[in-house]
């Protein structure tokens, strides 16, 4: 009998935490956390994920002194980790509501590191077929490019070294998107653009409209 209670007890709390935590998600979601609750976020992530700690600590940092004045999404943040070979599912995305990480696959650019390897070069410079490093926020506009048909969203630099970064090129600018790819299955490169598989469009598109992209390269 003792047991039948204890089994019960552990089985009500377990529904009363999973019930509360969709419950902080639907009311809150769209809604920016407080600085206490990001920092229990950010915990929670370092325990339970692979993401390289720098780059953890220095995405954590930007996006709590910046979000307002760069009208970052309240949802979610993510990390390229190009310290990760391009085989492995390197891009995180973060829901700062409950600490769930979820991770794809992502590309990087021809001249920064072998086929199927990790990056070892990256350049924010127009033309050098790297991939650029820094912290970026994801435009909003889904598009279709005109040559390949790729499904993409735009990406903006929020520094002054990556400014340029996103912008056309009639401006002066460097051309770079989040872009669908089939080639990114097998560890393919890109030009330096942020490219994602075809059926990983919906999850990642969905989240990271407004999001802060960190593109960490070891730098």
């Amino acid at each position: 009998m003792k047991n039948l209670i204890l089994s019960l007890t552990v089985l009500i709390m377990i529904t009363s935490n999973v019930y509360a935590k969709h419950s902080y998600n639907n009311k809150y979601k769209g809604h920016y956390v407080s600085v206490s609750h990001l920092h229990k976020i950010f915990d929670i992530v370092k325990i339970n994920s692979d993401v390289n700690q720098k780059a953890l600590s220095e995405v954590f940092r930007y996006y709590e002194k910046n979000r307002y004045k760069k009208r970052l999404s309240p949802d979610y943040l993510s990390i390229a980790d190009y310290t990760k070979s391009a085989t492995r599912k390197r891009l995180y995305i973060i829901d700062l509501h409950n600490g769930t990480v979820r991770n794809y696959m992502v590309a990087h650019g021809k001249n920064s590191g072998s086929k199927g390897g990790r990056v070892w070069r990256s350049s924010n410079k127009i033309n050098s077929l790297m991939t650029p490093y820094g912290f970026f926020k994801v435009g909003t506009k889904e598009g279709i490019t005109y040559k390949k048909r790729y499904r993409y969203l735009s990406v903006k630099g929020l520094q002054w070294n990556n400014r340029k970064v996103g912008e056309p090129t009639r401006k002066g600018g460097r051309d770079i998107l989040l872009h669908t790819a089939k080639y990114v299955a097998s560890g393919g490169r890109s030009y330096g653009c942020f490219a994602i598989k075809p059926q990983d469009k919906w999850s990642v598109f969905s989240k990271l409209k407004r999001a802060l992209l960190y593109s960490y390269t070891g730098r």
